[in-house]
């Protein structure tokens, strides 16, 4: 699972790029994200030659907000959440010690729990191996919420996946309202119900992430990187929303609940573009292309380029930027890794170590991801678990903190 949105990041593009496109990641107010600046990027706009006349002329007119102000808000609500109940959550803490295991932990819920658990470990065996070090009830948590984003998942890319109309999926967000209302549908949706009971879970990263499934039942191509940074928060920046309440921000930690979110969510935007660049080949066989048609574009390369599979210098440098921006996204991550609780921060850490060197494996195969899929290693796999573990063990980092009160 991963997870996590952006920061302030002005990166220089690779020099493919017809003109030097920077993306800014989180806003500080309104006004800088309105406004211009000659002297440097601009805050949550693409900027460049080609966009110049544009920009302003949309600043004037008062420009619909970019998708990293729509997701920053959905970050901001998740934090707020977080402050408002956690003296609330250390309450209830202690009731529940108190009360009998009949009351929220009966053998039913208990083997919800244990099947989620069946699950992960089938599908996902490093990260539920790092789960195995959380307490048993953020372990159980977790669980519940892998296996209902891997159903949601399912509808659009399972083997029924052909079969599921918009329809299906305006059913499965009632399911999703219902199970938020005390009133699961079956033993999964019983799991998740539990843990959205017991944690600052907000409804709306779920709901984002079926929008995000709907995007695939009709949306085959973007044409910015802003279209398709909305598309990789809904479909996984959405994960580390649900997740950070689950794992904890460690005690010690400086950090604001904002930078600990948003680095969640940078790390699912990193994972699914290390997904989009993988996978270009296998999803331009379904007639996807998941890349900037504009980038592209400037890159002097088309989607005929994409379906024709050939690697090329121009394919080369497009996904040395791609790869690049990845990157980046993957280094913001990892400051909000430090900051989560102890017992959380090893899988984390392993399933952030594991995409990025999928990336590596790319360059590996000399950017062809037409016909090699790029994938790490068993050796390479078990040889990052104790990077993982010993980063997790160093502990949180002051990169985040609060500057002193005057």
């Amino acid at each position: 699972m991963s997870g996590v949105l952006l920061w302030v990041v002005c990166p220089k593009e690779n020099a493919s790029f017809a003109a030097t496109t920077s993306y800014s990641l989180v806003p500080k107010n309104r006004a800088q994200v309105r406004s211009h600046n000659s002297k440097g990027c601009s805050r949550l706009n693409f900027s460049s030659e080609v966009f110049a006349a544009a920009s302003l002329s949309s600043a004037v007119a008062s420009p619909p907000r970019s998708s990293v102000e729509k997701v920053y808000e959905v970050v901001l609500k998740q934090a707020a959440l977080v402050k408002e109940q956690k003296k609330e959550r250390a309450l209830d803490v202690r009731k529940e010690k108190g009360q009998t295991d009949s009351m929220t932990r009966g053998d039913l819920l208990n083997g919800a729990y244990n099947r989620c658990g069946e699950v992960c470990s089938e599908y996902a065996k490093t990260f539920y191996l790092g789960t195995l070090l959380m307490t048993p009830e953020r372990r159980r948590a977790v669980w519940a919420i892998y296996v209902w984003c891997r159903r949601t998942d399912e509808l659009v890319d399972g083997p029924n996946a052909s079969h599921i109309t918009p329809k299906a999926l305006d059913r499965w967000e009632q399911r999703l309202n219902e199970l938020f209302e005390g009133r699961p549908y079956d033993m999964y949706d019983a799991a998740l119900s539990n843990t959205v009971s017991k944690y600052p879970v907000d409804i709306q990263p779920f709901k984002d992430m079926i929008e995000g499934m709907r995007m695939d039942l009709k949306k085959s191509r973007y044409k910015d990187f802003d279209e398709l940074y909305l598309y990789c928060y809904y479909v996984a920046g959405t994960v580390g929303l649900m997740s950070v309440p689950v794992m904890g921000i460690a005690p010690e930690s400086k950090a604001s609940a904002e930078s600990v979110y948003n680095a969640a969510l940078a790390l699912g935007i990193a994972n699914q573009l290390t997904n989009i660049l993988r996978d270009v080949g296998e999803d331009a066989r379904r007639g996807r292309i998941y890349l900037p048609q504009d980038e592209l574009a400037q890159a002097g390369l088309s989607d005929e380029d994409i379906f024709k599979g050939k690697v090329t210098d121009k394919w080369r440098s497009f996904m040395k930027g791609q790869i690049k921006r990845a990157r980046m996204f993957f280094d913001e991550a990892e400051k909000g890794v430090a900051e989560l609780n102890d017992a959380s921060r090893w899988p984390v850490w392993a399933s952030l170590l594991l995409y990025k060197q999928i990336l590596d494996s790319i360059e590996a195969n000399d950017y062809d991801n037409f016909s090699k899929r790029a994938y790490v290693g068993k050796t390479k796999k078990f040889a990052s678990l104790p990077v993982a573990y010993g980063r997790a063990l160093m502990g949180g980092s002051s990169k985040f903190a609060k500057p002193a009160r005057s």
